[in-house]
């Protein structure tokens, strides 16, 4: 059935949710698994309509975090694979907004499902605060697991 499954993580308890149903099921199915990790891009810090620069964190230094943050995100996902016997790689991407990224993610790694957390905020919650999971779900081509 499914032979490669992407599994998007933002290393919240949330996420967690979705890395472990995602295992479960590489597992079971025999599949190989992708962590993905994304980061918006670089926009330098502007301020005002003149958009006069503003210092903050340079591009180097806001890569530099972003690796970290997916480091740290990707220690759960390699635990799980580890404990699952899952073959996993890991993928870092810079992508405005997620879901996009995610999406981009599926078709170049040619994943055949998604899994994914989601909060499960009711239909009016999910209007006011929007979702990337919704988002991917409106969006992708292939099949998506929505883990709550």
């Amino acid at each position: 059935m499914y032979k490669h499954i992407l599994i998007p993580t933002d290393g919240s308890k949330l996420a967690l949710k979705g890395v472990k149903a995602g295992m479960r099921l590489a597992r079971a199915l025999g599949a190989r698994a992708t962590g993905l990790y994304v980061v918006p891009p670089y926009l330098p810090p502007m301020y005002g309509e003149a958009a006069i620069y503003v210092a903050g964190l340079s591009e180097r230094e806001y890569k530099r975090n972003g690796v970290r943050a997916a480091r740290h995100a990707f220690e759960a996902v390699i635990r799980e694979a580890k404990l699952a016997r899952v073959p996993l790689v890991t993928k870092t991407i810079y992508s405005a907004p997620a879901w996009e990224g995610i999406l981009r993610a599926a078709r170049s790694g040619k994943c055949d499902v998604v899994v994914i957390a989601s909060h499960g905020r009711g239909s009016l919650g999910g209007l006011i605060l929007g979702s990337e999971t919704q988002r991917v779900l409106a969006h992708s081509k292939i099949p998506v697991m929505v883990v709550r």
